[in-house]
């Protein structure tokens, strides 16, 4: 970087930020990075050893106490302890500008991606919510043969064990008795680490006189046993679904000694107090999962890979409720539930949508502002994607400039507002890295791409290549092949400047809005499942019951307090199928589609009809079309209630005036036909011998 190219801090009290060179092994583009720092306020100052020799710059710049942003990852740790040194206070944050952007074949054509970097940076996280755990190391071991029993006794200093056995081989007793040998098969288990209940089958204590091998006493099913951790060495069918990821369960075959050692050391270090993060904020309230014990959406309950969402029930009266309950204990983050829930009410907490999108906005605007086109944004993970983007930097030719890579907790978290809102702040591709062999929870995300994919080409967004896409490596330069072609969006139409700011569907919809373009068709067809489109009524079979617009979780469906009348909001409808399953006429039909058009933000009458008015004091209620067919049905079947006129009229009366007339008339609603009269046996016996005689009976 020459010194024509320093850029000159601009005064203020923003934030400081510091990007190295790394002892000149990347470009610096100065001009673009002031481009950047100046949009958003900050001071750019530059160094070429700033860990080092110019060490002494980052230490003045502390005593400014205004926020410090280092564009340097390495030596971060450094970094951090020299300011606590000092007595800093002021925030300091740290951004990886070599690997992702200066160690690369494009580096001289950085500077844009650069500054987008930095000022995704800047967007600050939230603070992690926890959960506590707490184990006391009581642990029930579960096993074949002998060598459960001794890896029990490599615990038994440490942890409170019981070994069950499944009595499929024989296996010579312990010399002394350190801890309870017992037989027995886990048939099921549920919970989490310091909370395992455990259901045992064939379940038997051994004979203190066994000789050679142990003698089980009478065996019994459904024993139930509590334990805070389970250490599975049976090698048999797993116990819990995503078992990788279950807090306190651990697995290992037998036949392979050194994984079992690893489930042994890690068995010994669960005890004590744990926080993990919570994964997923939910709000009961805004889950379309069933209302009146009918089932609607199911989506997250379909992905879930961990068993840690459940239709809700009420714990006192077990009553179903109309929301589903996610484990906060259980859950393992996949995030497939946040990607996937129509309304909202499952959002990824770590960090929030809120962060997440305001940080893909201010990476793509940044780019923008600092003269980048055609990015293309590469969502990953810490775990897989960072290293391979490392590997990529420092043994190939890095990732290529308008490449510009944005880290989520969980790839498949990435719902559709993430994916769609890239676009319209200004991306010409979306790429999502994932291991070559999946991992839990992915079945969203791809559901998402097709969805994505399935707006853009209806938009006219279509390219050669698919605009949003995953990529399956686990190789830094097949990720650096798939990179290579070059996107670019429709024309040369500005980012959108929207804000990231409300739920994510309100993002969503700012974001396809800035989509459309005037020539675009107005309504999009979608794929099955998708989150937004039409609630078909067939008219002719609505009987204004109103029964869907007492179970629509969203308000889609309403009625008019005025008159007989069913309305529709098609920008409200979450295709969660309450609807459908509710309606007694089955005249509903849900059809995924996008609706440009601005009649799909109000209500629009789906049927109406004049309501009926009482005979005897002209009040408006029902409709004159469900009186009319009541009556008919009532007069067709031959209902002796309603055999005389006078009480079929009644039910042209409203409810008060109908109480009335039923009142005055003495009509008991509940009496039926005359009866017979009721004969005893002495009755019988006489009309017996009157019959006898001749005479008639009485």
């Amino acid at each position: 970087m020459t010194e024509r190219d320093r850029p000159v801090a601009p005064e203020g009290r923003g934030t400081i930020c510091f990007v190295c060179s790394c002892e000149d092994t990347m470009v610096l583009d100065g001009r673009a990075l002031a481009r950047g720092c100046a949009a958003r306020g900050t001071e750019l100052r530059t160094a070429e050893q700033l860990c080092r020799a110019q060490l002494d710059r980052f230490l003045g710049a502390l005593d400014d106490g205004r926020p410090v942003a280092v564009a340097c990852t390495q030596e971060a740790p450094l970094f951090a302890q020299e300011a606590e040194a000092a007595g800093s206070t002021a925030p300091l944050t740290f951004v990886n500008v070599r690997e992702q952007a200066g160690w690369s074949r494009e580096g001289a054509a950085a500077g844009p991606k650069m500054a987008g970097l930095l000022a995704a940076a800047a967007v600050p996280l939230p603070p992690v919510p926890l959960v506590p755990l707490r184990s006391e190391g009581v642990t029930l071991v579960l096993g074949r043969e002998a060598g459960a029993i001794a890896a029990a006794g490599r615990l038994a200093d440490r942890l409170d064990l019981t070994v069950l056995l499944d009595g499929s081989e024989p296996v010579a007793p312990a010399r002394t008795a350190a801890f309870p040998v017992l037989r027995g098969r886990a048939r099921a288990a549920t919970g989490w680490l310091g909370n395992f209940d455990v259901t045992v089958d064939g379940y038997a204590a051994p004979s203190p006189a066994s000789r050679d091998a142990y003698r089980w006493g009478p065996a019994r099913d459904g024993a139930a046993s509590c334990c805070d951790i389970i250490l599975d060495l049976t090698g048999g069918v797993p116990l819990f679904p995503a078992h990788e990821v279950r807090q306190g369960y651990l697995r290992a075959d037998p036949a392979d000694p050194a994984a079992v050692e690893r489930a042994v050391a890690a068995a010994a270090g669960l005890v004590g107090e744990f926080d993990k993060p919570r994964f997923v904020s939910f709000e009961a309230g805004l889950c379309a999962h069933g209302r009146n014990r009918r089932t609607g959406c199911t989506r997250c309950l379909d992905l879930c890979p961990t068993g840690a969402i459940a239709p809700g029930r009420d714990v006192a009266t077990g009553r179903a409720l109309d929301h589903v309950v996610i484990s906060a204990e259980i859950c393992a983050g996949c995030g497939a539930c946040a990607a996937v829930c129509p309304t909202g009410a499952a959002t990824y907490a770590l960090p929030p949508p809120a962060t997440s999108l305001a940080r893909l906005r201010a990476l793509l605007l940044g780019f923008a502002e600092a003269g980048g086109r055609d990015a293309v944004v590469l969502l990953h993970d810490a775990a897989h994607g960072e290293a391979l983007i490392d590997a990529l930097a420092r043994h190939g030719d890095g990732l290529p400039a308008r490449v510009l890579p944005l880290r989520l907790n969980e790839v498949a978290q990435a719902d559709l507002s993430i994916l769609l809102a890239a676009f319209a702040w200004g991306a010409a591709g979306v790429r999502v890295l994932l291991p070559a062999r999946r991992g839990h929870g992915t079945e969203g995300l791809f559901r998402n791409l097709d969805y994505a994919g399935a707006a853009l080409d209806g938009l006219g967004l279509a390219a050669a290549l698919p605009r949003a896409a995953a990529i399956e490596t686990d190789d830094p330069f097949t990720l650096a092949e798939a990179l290579a072609p070059p996107l670019a969006l429709r024309g040369a139409t500005p980012p959108a400047q929207f804000l990231a700011l409300g739920t994510p569907r309100e993002v969503l919809r700012l974001a396809l809005g800035a989509l459309h373009d005037p020539s675009a068709p107005d309504v999009v067809p979608m794929p099955e499942q998708a989150p937004f489109g039409l609630a078909r009524v067939a008219a002719a079979g609505c009987t204004l019951c109103l029964a869907c617009t007492m179970v629509c979780p969203t308000g889609a469906f309403s009625a008019n307090p005025e008159s007989p009348e069913l309305r529709f909001v098609e920008d409200a409808c979450v295709q969660c199928g309450l609807c459908a399953a509710t309606c007694p006429e089955k005249v509903i039909t849900l059809e995924p589609r996008l609706n440009f058009a601005e009649t799909a933000a109000q209500p629009v009458v789906v049927k109406a009809e004049p309501p009926a008015h009482c005979t005897v004091c002209a009040k408006a209620f029902g409709t004159r079309s469900s009186i009319d067919r009541v009556k008919a049905k009532l007069t067709t079947s031959g209902h002796w209630m309603f055999a005389d006129p006078a009480r079929l009229a009644v039910l042209e009366m409203c409810e008060d005036c109908r109480a009335v007339a039923a009142t005055q008339s003495q009509v008991d609603p509940y009496a039926g036909p005359a009866r017979p009269a009721v004969k005893t046996t002495e009755d019988w016996r006489r009309e017996a011998e009157r019959a006898k005689a001749g005479r008639p009976g009485s």
